[in-house]
Parts: structure tokens; sequence; C-alpha cells
């Protein structure tokens, strides 16, 4: 059984370690479904929580649904800051929606787990897609406020970073 968690599915899940996969959602490709696969290749025994929906909505994303999501992230973004670690994939704008600054929530969670990082030292791991927006600034904050934090410029690499701070190999 694969130990995958997609929003807005709730499973609870006791001292297992956990993969929180942050990053851009709208426009940016199905780099979740790849960080799974990868992440399952090396290790079957940690689970990991994905905010992207298997199912295309269609209609409108209501207020509720907006909330669950929200709730759901923020959840399981705790529960990997606890048992786990969070990672994010600053993956490249692949389709362009006007309606919306791409990435936008995900460079405000960046910004929170970066502080949460300086003060917690929670598990963090980052890897940013050629072509990113602002990666540049991104590289910079971190190099200057979080040495530790190796920028990655592969998924697949992020990824085994991510398995080796739970494993610890």
């Amino acid at each position: 059984m694969a130990k995958i968690i997609i929003a807005p599915n709730v499973i609870t899940i006791k001292r297992a370690s956990l993969i929180f996969l942050a990053g851009p959602i709208q426009g940016a490709g199905e780099w979740h479904k790849e960080a799974i696969e990868i992440i399952h290749s090396i290790n079957t025994e940690i689970y990991v929580a994905s905010p992207k929906r298997q199912k295309r909505r269609s209609g409108d994303f209501t207020e509720e649904m907006y909330n669950e999501q929200v709730d759901w992230e923020t959840t399981y973004l705790k529960r990997a800051a606890s048992n786990g670690t969070i990672l994010f994939w600053l993956a490249k704008e692949e389709m362009h929606s006007c309606d919306r600054a791409f990435a936008q929530t995900s460079r405000f969670e960046l910004a929170e787990w970066k502080s949460r990082y300086e003060v917690y030292d929670t598990h963090l791991v980052v890897g940013i897609e050629e072509g990113f927006p602002g990666a540049r600034y991104i590289r910079r904050r971190f190099s200057q406020d979080c040495p530790k934090i190796t920028i990655h410029s592969s998924l697949e690499e992020t990824c085994k970073d991510a398995i080796k701070l739970i494993t610890g190999r």
C-alpha cells in the first residue's frame, strides 16, 4: 500500500516519517507525482503528503473548499515539521494564468518555513528549477540566513536530501 496522503484526504499516522511536498500547483506541471515516485523508489516507508488534488475540479473553488485546502496544508505542514521534513520544489511556470501570481502561496509558505527553520531548526529542503522567477533572490537570502541548507537544482536531488534528513542516510 502506497503511503501517500492527497488533499483533502486526512489520514492519521503515528510516529511515521512524513515528507510534505510544498511548491507551486497551478501552472507548474506534474512535479508532485514525480516527487512521490522518486521518494518511494528509494524508501517505501515514508509517507508523502501532496496538496495537489488528484481530481480536477469543475466549477468554482468555493470558500469551503479553499478553507478545507488551507487547513489540510497547515495540518500536514506542521506534522512534517515535527516528524519528517518539508520539501520545497520551486518548479518553473509551465502555464501562465493572468488571474493569479505564479507561486504566490508557495513564496509565502517558503518565507514562513525559512523563519521557522531559523528559530526551531525545522527540517527543510529546497530545490529550485531553472526558470523559476525570483530564484536568484531566494538563493541569496538562504545563503545569508540558512547557509546549511543546500539549494538543489534537480527534483531528484531535492527528494534524496529530504529522505536523508529523515533517515540519516
